[in-house]
């Protein structure tokens, strides 16, 4: 029996996503949206496509969640993008009651799926999920580090010419602004990243990996980046649909990891059939740990002003 995921929003980054399971046959997909027959019309040409790409799943949209019924995996990407001049943060209260209402009605349906999480801002967006569906820490976790290390990767690639294949990266910390982009882990084909740039791009690459969503959003001005987020997306369905045990960054429940107790940070996990099944706790220098901790009191500060409200949506 084929695996079954849902795409909860058929907009850019759902429809992406939706796009890209089909191409790789990776399981039966169902995209859900309010909007009344945009779901059901891109499901049906996407699985139109699938006889040219030469792969056997069905792929079917609508705007209630009764199809979307045993999920294996639950994709939440709902929500407003961002627009120029925008944090991701500033989409706190327009995206909270959409992520709450959509995890609400797919945990119903799905009891035993595996949350991920796409829409912003990420972190906190996360913690909503988790206590919204109550789902042990392991189910639910966030698309984030994964972007934030390929855009990483892409510039050091640009910089030194050489195949974005061979540029190992890391990036730990929030979806935002005060993002840690690991240097000292970093390499390409193997050699140092600092044996290979001076401080100054190191410095300048770092910028604007930061900024790499907001220079997308400045191009683009009506709404935010979706290629690569669905990209980063999918290679975590795969790792967890093929158990394949991947070690990827992603935005995850710490409790007391890294110092840091009660909240969503990107940090490098374990990604099999169980979800996140291992977190691995760096050996950061003082440096690297101080922004680790900016980052994550940055998240902090957005779920200490959601609290009230997760807090009586949990008593509910």
């Amino acid at each position: 029996m084929r695996k079954k995921v849902t795409v909860i929003g058929a907009g850019n980054v759902g429809a992406s996503c939706a796009v890209r399971l089909a191409d790789k046959g990776l399981a039966d997909i169902v995209v859900v949206d309010i909007l009344e027959g945009v779901p059901t019309g891109k499901a049906l040409d996407i699985l139109q496509s699938c006889p040219i790409q030469g792969v056997d799943v069905n792929c079917v949209g609508g705007n209630d969640y009764e199809a979307t019924a045993n999920s294996d995996i639950v994709i939440v990407t709902a929500g407003f993008p961002r627009k120029p001049g925008m944090s991701r943060d500033d989409l706190l209260w327009a995206n909270y009651d959409i992520v709450k209402s959509t995890v609400e009605q797919a945990v119903k349906y799905s009891p035993n799926a595996i949350l991920i999480v796409v829409t912003n801002p990420l972190d906190a967006m996360c913690h909503v999920a988790y206590k919204v569906s109550g789902f042990p820490k392991n189910r639910v976790m966030g698309m984030a580090g994964i972007l934030d290390t390929t855009r990483f990767r892409t510039f050091v690639a640009q910089e030194l010419n050489v195949s974005m294949k061979d540029v190992t990266a890391l990036v730990l910390g929030g979806h935002g602004d005060t993002m840690v982009p690991l240097v000292r882990y970093s390499s390409v084909g193997g050699i140092p990243l600092t044996d290979l740039l001076d401080q100054e791009t190191l410095d300048r690459i770092v910028k604007r990996t930061r900024d790499g969503g907001a220079e997308i959003v400045r191009y683009l001005k009506t709404g935010s980046a979706y290629y690569a987020p669905s990209a980063a997306t999918v290679e975590m369905v795969d790792a967890i649909l093929n158990d394949r045990k991947r070690v990827l960054p992603c935005s995850a429940y710490l409790e007391g990891e890294y110092g840091i107790s009660g909240l969503f940070v990107g940090v490098p996990v374990k990604l099999g059939a169980q979800g996140i099944e291992k977190i691995y706790e760096l050996k950061l220098t003082e440096e690297e740990l101080a922004a680790l901790h900016k980052s994550a009191a940055a998240v902090r500060e957005l779920v200490e002003v959601m609290r009230p409200k997760l807090e009586a949506a949990a008593t509910a």
